[in-house]
């Protein structure tokens, strides 16, 4: 995939109400410049600014900037001995922030940061503008969306071959293993998280672990993994029952499936994303189960497993924009007996959405 990073970071110069923008390592760093620097106890702080880069950087990390000579970024670089502060001084009066409105990523740049910038200089105003470098990030170019689907398809290939060997007895953690080795079989290049096998009452957890407990006959069997390709993350959840459904799970089961299909059909351009989870939400109040559905029903998708742009929640009022990614996963989750959740991986296109994730919906293995 050819990036052009220069678009990128124009992108970043055009946001509103600031001086320039600091980019902590990560992610965001990584997508908006190529850099591989990871978030550790030595600071980097990359600042964008209307004609030009800086970089704040430990000295035993400058090789990797050195190899990018297109990005032109003026350095500050710092060692053990002198430690960070000085380089931020540096960095500020030499790119003349002083006095000035620096955007942040207040969801990465920590206290260390936010705390030598202001000692360097009181009056520099640190401003969030996280959301609006999520908003950028969000919006998929057709190359992004190809590594999507390559990931999608890696992890449902895999899965296909999981259901052929999964059995009563099989542990939580065989079983996830196994799934794990079969992703990088199909393809995947890195796992996108720590694969979640839930089994039974396990399942009644949303946010539980995968653990010892073997898998019994006539319960729920939780499946929420993904795979890597390219950086770009694939997010599927599917469950199944080995044998046969009780009365009662069969009704959770048929609900969280018609909320998962609810909420596709509302996702379009222009709709608020809190309408795309109140479609979901709704089928599940109305069946009985509403307390049981306890988290947001989808989050965005890309090179991070679990994004904050777009969230489908309840508090998230701003429209739907053509080329967002996100998951929709709906559940209800019963204690004592165990939850169901449906996950797909979908994109807003120009009439409505595409679901990146086509794997059955059948539930009986």
């Amino acid at each position: 995939m050819t990036i052009d990073y220069s678009q990128r970071l124009n992108a970043i110069r055009a946001i509103s109400g600031v001086d320039a923008v600091a980019i902590m390592p990560g992610t965001s760093m990584h997508y908006f410049t190529g850099l591989h620097y990871f978030l550790s106890e030595r600071p980097i702080i990359l600042f964008v600014l209307p004609d030009k880069l800086g970089l704040v950087v430990p000295k035993l990390e400058l090789a990797t900037i050195q190899k990018r000579a297109d990005l032109n970024a003026e350095l500050f670089p710092w060692d053990d001995e002198e430690w960070f502060m000085p380089a931020f001084q540096r960095a500020v009066d030499m790119l003349g922030l002083r006095g000035k409105t620096l955007g942040i990523d207040s969801l990465t740049m920590r206290a260390a940061e936010v705390l030598g910038l202001q000692a360097v200089d009181p009056t520099l105003t640190l401003k969030p503008v996280e959301e609006a470098l999520l908003r950028i990030r969000a919006i998929k170019t057709p190359d992004e969306i190809a590594l999507m689907r390559r990931a999608a398809r890696a992890s449902e290939a895999a899965l296909g071959d999981l259901l052929k060997l999964v059995q009563p007895g099989m542990t939580e953690q065989e079983i996830a293993a196994k799934l794990d080795e079969l992703q990088f079989k199909h393809g995947g290049e890195a796992l996108a998280f720590g694969t979640l096998i839930q089994t039974g009452a396990n399942s009644s957890n949303p946010h539980g672990e995968t653990t010892d407990r073997a898998l019994q006959r006539d319960e729920f069997l939780l499946i929420d993994f993904g795979c890597q390709v390219g950086g770009y993350h694939s997010d599927i959840t599917r469950t199944f029952v080995v044998g046969s459904f009780s009365p009662e799970m069969q009704t959770i089961y048929n609900t969280v499936k018609l909320a998962n299909e609810a909420a596709f059909a509302a996702v379009a351009p222009g709709v608020l994303a809190s309408a795309v989870d109140k479609a979901a939400r709704d089928v599940i109040t109305e069946a009985g189960y509403g307390p049981y559905f306890t988290h947001r029903t989808g989050h965005g998708l890309g090179t991070d497993g679990q994004r904050f742009m777009p969230q489908i929640s309840s508090s998230a009022h701003y429209p739907l924009e053509v080329g967002m990614t996100f998951t929709i996963e709906p559940g209800i989750y019963v204690p004592g007996l165990g939850g169901v959740r449906l996950e797909d991986n979908v994109m807003v296109t120009e009439s409505g959405a595409e679901s990146l994730t086509t794997f059955p919906k059948n539930p009986v293995l």
